[in-house]
């Protein structure tokens, strides 16, 4: 009895699989390297990467990482790690907030970055951890260590901007426009 019933939850699944490969949207995806269960490139639910996770679509919903490194197009929603452990790319644009011992994020985004390291490029909200690295322009950076081309407010020990839209709070605080080009606590930009 208990053999019939596996083999009928095992065809079960199978055959959910397979319709859902079909489709172009699935509602929850495994992922373990390049391998997505059901393959999709458009996930409206839930994600789940293994180890590493590659998914070259788009993510609405949660990407919950266990223990991994995660991939994807673009994220509206949530990327979170399994206690912290792991890490994310998105090589195009994330609305919502993003969790993680490293945040790698090419395209804008519009929320926040939690984590030990934020690579960026435009961010309109928030990038919050050890080090924040933005080769664009962010809102807002509070972290140890903040560099970015242009930034509206950076708190923390060693702050640096080409940029300064309008303050950096800090140990050392450099910006290329500021009133001096280096100032301890605090500098803003020159008249």
């Amino acid at each position: 009895m208990n053999r019939t019933f596996s083999k009928f939850i095992a065809a079960a699944v199978l055959s959910c699989f397979s319709v859902a490969a079909m489709a172009e949207a699935v509602h929850v995806q495994f992922s373990f390297f390049d391998f997505n269960a059901p393959e999709a490139k458009e996930v409206s639910g839930f994600r789940f990467p293994a180890i590493y996770g590659k998914q070259g679509g788009n993510i609405t919903g949660v990407d919950f990482q266990l223990l991994a490194y995660s991939e994807m197009e673009s994220l509206k929603g949530v990327s979170i790690p399994l206690f912290w452990l792991g890490a994310n790319t998105i090589t195009g644009n994330m609305t919502g907030a993003s969790f993680g011992l490293f945040n790698n994020h090419k395209g804008n985004d519009i929320g926040a970055n939690l984590g030990f390291l934020n690579l960026t490029n435009n961010v309109n909200g928030a990038n919050v951890s050890a080090v924040n690295f933005s080769t664009g322009d962010t809102l807002v950076d509070v972290g140890f260590v903040s560099i970015s081309k242009a930034s509206t407010v950076q708190v923390g020990f060693f702050n640096m901007t080409d940029e300064i839209k309008g303050v950096q709070i800090g140990l050392l605080n450099c910006a290329k426009d500021g009133f001096l080009p280096c100032f301890p606590f605090v500098n803003f930009k020159a008249q």
